[in-house]
């Protein structure tokens, strides 16, 4: 059994760096629109690791309006590799955290500001974690080949990031760890071993403009087409599934005397499985083709068109992941920090790599509202936070999980 107690004293000692290195990561505004915001990130973020004997590689996004991505190596004695995923964007435009006065701050147990949760603390935790390796276990810091990923655009979508990330994964490659937050159940700590697959679509209607007054049976109205189309594209839900189809977005028209000629919607589906995933996705696109909204006058149909805009898949529950949870769980238990398992409806960047290598997520630090800048006086509004005392803890689990994961 590890010495844990020397673990935690490892830990509890890099704390004050750990909250100064989050200090700075949170001054940085990388929301994802900011390019040169997130390369400044990602520059910081080299730095910080480079006396740990890491070397950057920065890689230009294959879409020009977003930043570098960021990988991190440190070569080790032996080809045996561990992958540590993180990202440097956030969404908070530099406006909107000056109007809602959003930046570090320390409350309490809560440390408040854009990031702290998704996912700069995340990042922190990375840097924490191999500090206490580096410290307690130097033999196995120097005999494993560390390899770090940034993505520069997590909060849009990057399958690039995942092409990235397989380039650079070798055969030797043990796990992929991914510290988006943990969630919570009372007492428990929630690891993430499943994530929903995302798909945004398109619907557009393409009708017949007319003369509201003097031509209206000559047109054929494709904001009412896509009013009935609308109750069945929800009907598309199956929670017994966990298939979800949200419409997010409706437009239509342009003026009042004038029947429409498009209406567009947008939204997305989500669903845990590939066979949900692959059914709702035909059951979409089974949609296009003539509507039943038509021209008094001749018989001129509404035509439906159906797009796909964007996919990730699902991750499903898998033997790979599983494998990784139970050595967590173990840890979890030794040093008196239970955790749990969660399949997790958002999506992460282990959506993109788990069947590449074995992928755990959740290893982050819990905290709540990540997204959210707005604060109220009621409290009703509550900005993006971390639990402080939280954090030092799950290093800890997380530091004998990784130990046991090597010696295994």
């Amino acid at each position: 059994m590890l010495e844990t107690s020397s673990v935690r004293s490892s830990v509890e000692s890099q704390m004050p760096a750990t909250w100064e290195l989050l200090r700075q990561m949170v001054g940085i505004n990388s929301w994802t629109l900011n390019p040169a915001g997130v390369n400044r990130l990602a520059q910081f973020t080299a730095e910080a690791f480079a006396p740990l004997g890491f070397t950057a590689e920065f890689v230009p996004s294959v879409n020009a309006s977003f930043g570098n991505h960021l990988v991190l190596t440190r070569r080790g004695r032996s080809p045996r590799s561990l992958a540590m995923i993180s990202h440097l964007d956030t969404v908070f435009p530099p406006e909107e955290e000056e109007r809602n006065n959003f930046r570090w701050s320390v409350e309490g147990d809560r440390i408040y500001g854009p990031g702290t949760q998704d996912i700069k603390g995340g990042t922190a935790m990375m840097w924490l974690i191999l500090k206490t390796i580096q410290a307690h276990a130097p033999a196995v810091f120097e005999d494993v080949t560390w390899k770090l990923f940034l993505n520069s655009s997590e909060e849009m979508f990057s399958p690039d990031f995942g092409k990235l990330c397989r380039t650079h994964f070798g055969a030797h490659t043990l796990a992929a760890l991914v510290f988006e937050t943990e969630g919570r159940l009372g007492e428990e700590h929630l690891m993430v071993v499943a994530r929903k697959g995302r798909a945004s679509w398109r619907v557009t209607v393409n009708g017949r403009g007319a003369h509201a007054g003097g031509k209206h049976p000559h047109g054929a109205n494709a904001v009412v087409q896509l009013g009935h189309l609308l109750p069945r594209i929800a009907a598309l839900t199956d929670y017994r599934r966990d298939l979800t189809f949200n419409v997010g977005t409706v437009t239509g028209g342009t003026v009042l005397n004038r029947v429409p000629h498009e209406a567009v919607a947008e939204g997305e589906f989500r669903a845990f499985t590939t066979e949900a995933y692959l059914q709702g996705k035909a059951a979409l696109l089974a949609l296009a083709g003539p509507g039943e909204v038509k021209s008094l006058v001749d018989g001129f149909r509404c035509q439906i068109k159906v797009e796909i805009l964007s996919e990730s898949p699902p991750w499903p529950r898998n033997a790979g992941t599983d494998r990784l949870y139970q050595v967590f769980e173990a840890a979890g238990k030794e040093v008196n920090y239970p955790v749990n398992l969660q399949e997790r409806g958002g999506l992460s960047d282990g959506n993109l790599i788990w069947d590449a290598v074995p992928t755990l997520d959740g290893l982050g630090a819990w905290g709540d509202n990540d997204h959210c800048s707005e604060r109220s006086a009621d409290g009703s509004k509550v900005p993006e936070y971390i639990e402080a005392s939280g954090f030092a803890p799950k290093a800890v689990k997380n530091v004998v999980a990784i130990l046991k994961l090597l010696d295994a």
